[in-house]
């Protein structure tokens, strides 16, 4: 697969708010997924949506999975994008929905949370044995992306022997900083999109589980701080916000990158500060930074009016693609 030019935001649609928004009118078609559930070891469970290959189950296709960002789901505009692409270039995909995105309730009064990195592991090494011979690749989305980028750093080695390689888009690797961030100005807006079903979800969890949660605070948080100190934190093992963010983030782990990593952050970013961003010192010889001008939180929308988002999974295939050589070669040496 030939290398992508660099992304460069349409003339037409300037600033990073309008980046960010305009996609969502601009989704295309679902891609044809196939739904399998997967009993978690802890007694709750996960539902994937599968795009299958062509190819002969001798030969299996490299497999390419995304993890997907705060209240995605394989219906989100850029898990579509890219597992279109995926089937277009014959490959197989997969989207795990985190606890709770699959549009049915998980059993447990957990869901899921930015840093964690013991599902990410989980779900890689069961994809690895369902890939076969097959390379595995990862991608993972803005909340998805600071998951995978944090397991990355933390099995350093290990991960190469489930991960050939891999991308975050958008990933916010400061969680503090964004989070402030998503609380100030216009960023207030998107913070609301994501309280409706949070606060939602979470307020049902009150009622399943009683005693677990203070319910009154959740229903009064009006940022997402506040509902991850009300309920993010507390049902996930943290002491409060803070320590949530803090433990969390996936920056300090990027220098213990050993996986072939692209990390894609557009520098109009509203969720993504300029000082969430990676320094030099931060990141791992085995990581790629691109930071274009434009793009939004994960817009990257291209070509002429009204636009498509094909860039993004292309740029993304490429990235995987030009790992597939030296992964065959490996495996038969």
């Amino acid at each position: 697969m030939s290398a992508t030019p660099p992304y460069r935001a349409p003339w037409w649609l300037p600033g990073g708010h309008l980046q960010t928004i305009w996609p969502l009118a601009r989704m295309g078609p679902l891609p044809a997924y196939r739904r399998e559930r997967w009993e978690t070891p802890d007694g709750d469970f996960i539902d994937l949506d599968w795009v299958d290959s062509a190819r002969d189950v001798a030969h299996p296709a490299p497999l390419v999975v995304l993890f997907h960002g705060l209240e995605g789901s394989s219906r989100s505009h850029y898990a579509r994008t890219l597992m279109r692409a995926v089937r277009a270039f014959g490959w197989r995909g997969v989207v795990p929905q985190f606890r709770g995105c699959s549009g049915e309730p998980n059993r447990l009064p957990r869901a899921y949370h930015s840093g964690d990195s013991a599902e990410i592991d989980w779900i890689l090494r069961r994809l690895r044995q369902r890939a076969g011979d097959a390379p595995l690749f990862a991608a993972g989305v803005s909340l998805g992306g600071n998951a995978l980028l944090k397991w990355l750093g933390e099995q350093e080695h290990g991960s190469l022997e489930l991960v050939v390689a891999a991308a975050a888009i958008c990933a916010p690797l400061d969680l503090t900083i964004s989070g402030t961030a998503l609380g100030q100005g216009f960023n207030r807006m998107y913070s609301r999109h994501f309280l409706a079903t949070l606060k939602r979800k979470a307020l049902a969890k009150c009622a399943a589980h009683p005693g677990h949660f203070d319910a009154a605070r959740i229903a009064r948080a009006a940022s997402l701080a506040a509902f991850d100190d009300a309920y993010t934190a507390p049902a996930h093992g943290f002491a409060g916000v803070d320590d949530y963010w803090r433990r969390a983030s996936a920056r300090p782990w990027l220098g213990g990158i050993r996986t072939p990593t692209l990390v894609l952050n557009a520098a109009n970013d509203p969720f993504v500060p300029p000082a969430a961003l990676p320094r030099g010192h931060d990141l791992s010889p085995h990581t790629r930074f691109e930071l274009p001008a434009g793009g939004g939180h994960v817009g990257f929308l291209a070509g002429p009016w009204p636009g498509t988002q094909d860039w993004l999974g292309r740029h993304l295939l490429s990235h995987f693609a030009g790992h597939c050589a030296g992964h065959l070669d490996a495996h038969l040496g």
